[in-house]
């Protein structure tokens, strides 16, 4: 079914979907969105929502399950607390993406701003996944204890660096990939840099697949240019400092 949303209250634009989804409406598409918050939060089950304008705050926030595509930008908070499912953002997006994710995938075809990835945490076979097609801001994967964040840099030519600084500060678990290299002044004291391995890059390259073919990439061309793998020293960086 088909939403216009021009002019409608965030809270009215909501309970439209909610009630659609309780009619079994598996397909919802939201015209004209600009800036309505919360579109998708805490939405269960099969449905496929796409969103054509620019949807604000907390989209997908506590999503457990739903597909919603944005052929636009998004804003700040996509995924707050998301536990399962999949967001494809084709152009940029805000800050603290994927904050405190515990499971499904964010693909970003474009920009990130700050802090993307904070607090991200993995359980069993629970794994939270952020590619971002651009650049992001600083504080990348601040505090992460799970999952996996990939900055594949595609929009920005030779510029460098298309990470900001203190990537992982406070990182006590999951793996972040930069695609290009890292410099040792862009990271938190407690992420080592390493090569990945040939399994690495194997495990990557399916994420990668999905992602090119959502976005209408070439894997190919995205696997051609060597990746930096960032992983935490420690499970418990702040261990000396809280705990005796």
């Amino acid at each position: 079914m088909r939403i216009h949303s021009r002019g409608v209250h965030y809270k009215d634009l909501n309970e439209k979907v909610h009630r659609a989804v309780a009619r079994d409406e598996e397909e919802i598409f939201l015209d004209d969105v600009n800036g309505q918050r919360y579109i998708g939060g805490g939405l269960k089950g099969n449905i496929h929502i796409t969103v054509n304008g620019v949807p604000g705050n907390d989209l997908a926030s506590f999503m457990d399950g739903p597909t919603i595509i944005v052929n636009e930008n998004a804003q700040d908070g996509v995924g707050n607390t998301m536990n399962a499912g999949k967001v494809v953002i084709r152009g940029d997006a805000g800050d603290i993406i994927g904050y405190a994710m515990r499971g499904g995938k964010i693909f970003i075809g474009g920009n990130v701003g700050y802090r993307v990835g904070i607090h991200m945490k993995s359980f069993k076979e629970k794994l939270p996944v952020i590619i971002i097609g651009g650049g992001a801001g600083d504080f990348l994967g601040e505090y992460m204890a799970g999952g996996l964040l990939v900055v594949l840099g595609l929009h920005q030519g030779n510029k460098h660096p298309f990470v900001g600084n203190y990537m992982g500060t406070g990182m006590h678990g999951g793996t972040i990939y930069v695609r290009g290299d890292v410099r040792d002044y862009q990271i938190g004291r407690e992420v080592g840099i390493r090569r990945p391995t040939r399994q690495d890059l194997a495990d990557l390259r399916e994420f990668l697949e999905e992602f090119c073919g959502d976005l209408g990439l070439d894997l190919e061309k995205v696997m051609s240019k060597k990746f930096t793998k960032l992983i935490p020293y420690s499970s418990r960086p702040y261990g000396k400092l809280y705990a005796y």
